[in-house]
């Protein structure tokens, strides 16, 4: 550069350098980070709710858990989740009893079904209490957050099976109510039917993630209630009903 050459002026601090992109350019081209589905766990074990929190970890916005229906309560109103993920049987009148509480003021909020049991009475229950879906909790971590997903679209999901016996409910094809069955308490039945598919008391409770002697308790009650002797009838009473 001779010496009568004009000087460059130089950047004032802070504005764009020629042929660089602006501050606002940057900002509009960078990706918009997706909101993630607001999530609320409802179940009374607690380490199963770590599992699934583990496993959802950074796909979904879990805003709040709880162990019981009064708990699941407060804490759905409060947070106002998307989709709550909801056990069927809890302490204190189960899912449907937080559905009967919610449904009617948070007519937003989805609510998906997750329950070890795959009981046609348990499945109708809950749809008809509001919910949009029902999973059993052999679903894979993908599986259920594709549920997720699709319940807080608006879709009701189910298994095939579980389909079936929502579409019986609802076409007048569902079983007449059972004054027997209807003796037994919702764990009772949760058991009976493990019992009835020839779980051993052990495998049940580890299934239920109870004490074997829990289980026993319960296979004593639903033994007396429905005046049968031993396990063995109490399969064959299951089978002939449909219930197993």
């Amino acid at each position: 550069m001779s010496p009568d050459s004009p000087v460059p002026d130089s950047p004032v601090p802070g504005s764009p350098v020629p042929g660089t992109p602006g501050l606002d350019a940057l900002v509009a081209a960078a990706p918009v980070p997706e909101t993630l589905v607001r999530v609320v766990l409802v179940d009374d074990h607690g380490l199963f709710r770590a599992g699934v929190a583990h496993e959802l970890a950074g796909s979904v916005d879990l805003v709040g858990e709880a162990g019981d229906v009064e708990k699941a309560i407060v804490v759905i109103r409060a947070t106002r989740p998307d989709v709550v993920l909801l056990d069927v049987h809890l302490p204190g009148g189960g899912g449907r009893a937080i559905l009967d509480a919610c449904v009617p003021e948070l007519p937003s909020t989805r609510f998906l079904a997750l329950s070890v049991s795959d009981a046609a009475d348990d499945v109708i229950g809950v749809v008809r209490g509001g919910a949009r879906g029902y999973v059993t909790k052999g679903v894979t971590a993908s599986e259920l957050l594709e549920a997720i997903h699709r319940v807080a679209a608006g879709e009701a999901v189910f298994s095939p099976r579980l389909a079936g016996f929502v579409l019986d409910a609802f076409s007048g094809g569902a079983p007449a109510a059972d004054a027997e069955l209807d003796q037994l308490s919702p764990r009772e039945r949760e058991v009976m039917r493990f019992i009835a598919r020839g779980y051993t008391y052990r495998e049940v409770a580890r299934e239920l993630v109870l004490s074997v002697r829990t289980v026993e308790t319960h296979v004593s009650a639903v033994l007396r209630k429905l005046q049968l002797s031993n396990r063995h009838e109490l399969a064959r009473w299951a089978q002939t009903r449909g219930v197993v």
